[in-house]
């Protein structure tokens, strides 16, 4: 295939998963923006989506992706929320997390985003590793962040599992699964499997994002980036130096946190474990939401987005 047939084709399967994304939002009576951001150190072009005015509020997602945002940002009006598109992900181009420091790489990435933007001082919400990143960004930039939205579990503390999906991402058999065409199954079984059975069986998560979901499979690179990204993180059962905090580490970050955790959301670890998160931080906060899974607005969307909406306006 010539250079010119290849650039073709990647353009092709942009504007596909593009439309499926037009989709999704438009579902939500949303039309965000789209921009392009240039970070140097580390080099990267990454990809973000704006709506909305108001304080500016820059949300990082988990391995769901970015649109998984999407219903929770149309129930947040009021805010300029900001969806970035991790590297390697959607249309962000990848950067290469091995042999660096996972904690001070993801800080300097979203450090670099936001003088891109810029942007002094944001609110950040995280989903899943991207509770990771929001820390991390807190901890290492604290000029920058004013309020922390954790929402599901994630790898925060040592004794966090690792859970099978990721176990499995970064096996070779992972490496068979992220080359495989998207299908609407496949999704349905990653949703079930992080505690959504209900809401997929009643209609609370539309088909609109299980069709984005399948593009992003299909139409972009994202799971392959992903699992260099886990592999880099992963070792067996653990999680590699560098990614989960010590509670001293916790201890320093003085930003009010809210960590928002579903009680179906088990395969990182129970409840208990985030009641100690909120008791290292200085200023942190627990909601447990009864019966939510792992992206617990998917389940309880005006409960989640009631506690996110005033914990960022007090």
């Amino acid at each position: 295939m010539t250079s010119t047939a290849i650039e073709t084709s990647a353009s092709t399967r942009a504007e596909r998963y593009r439309e499926a994304e037009r989709r999704l939002w438009q579902h939500y009576g949303l039309d965000p923006t789209e921009r392009f951001l240039d970070l140097a150190a580390p080099a990267a072009r990454l990809r973000v989506l704006e709506v909305g005015s108001g304080d500016p509020v820059l949300f990082v997602h988990g391995t769901v992706g970015p649109g998984g945002w999407a219903s929770l940002i149309g129930s947040l009006p009021g805010f300029r929320s900001i969806v970035l598109d991790r590297p390697g992900w959607g249309l962000s181009s990848a950067v290469d997390f091995s042999g660096q420091d996972y904690g001070t790489l993801v800080a300097e990435i979203l450090r670099g985003a936001l003088d891109a933007l810029e942007l002094e001082r944001v609110h950040v919400v995280g989903g899943s590793i991207g509770n990771v990143w929001a820390l991390r960004l807190a901890a290492l930039h604290p000029s920058r962040v004013g309020r922390v939205v954790l929402l599901g579990a994630g790898p925060i503390r040592s004794d966090a599992r690792v859970p099978g999906i990721i176990r499995l991402l970064a096996s070779p058999a992972g490496a068979v699964m992220v080359r495989l065409p998207g299908n609407r199954s496949r999704v349905h079984s990653i949703l079930r499997g992080s505690g959504h059975g209900p809401s997929l069986a009643n209609g609370r998560i539309p088909d609109e994002f299980i069709d984005w979901r399948v593009s992003v499979e299909r139409e972009t690179d994202s799971m392959r980036h992903e699992r260099d990204m886990v592999c880099a993180i992963v070792k067996g059962k653990s999680y590699r130096p560098g990614l989960t905090f010590a509670d001293a580490e916790l201890g320093s970050i003085r930003q009010p946190v809210l960590h928002v955790h579903g009680t179906a959301d088990e395969a990182v670890g129970p409840a208990e474990s985030w009641a100690r998160v909120a008791d290292a931080l200085p200023h942190g906060e627990l909601r447990l939401v009864d019966g939510a899974g792992h992206m617990p607005w998917f389940d309880e969307l005006d409960t989640v987005a009631g506690e996110v909406k005033r914990f960022l306006t007090e």
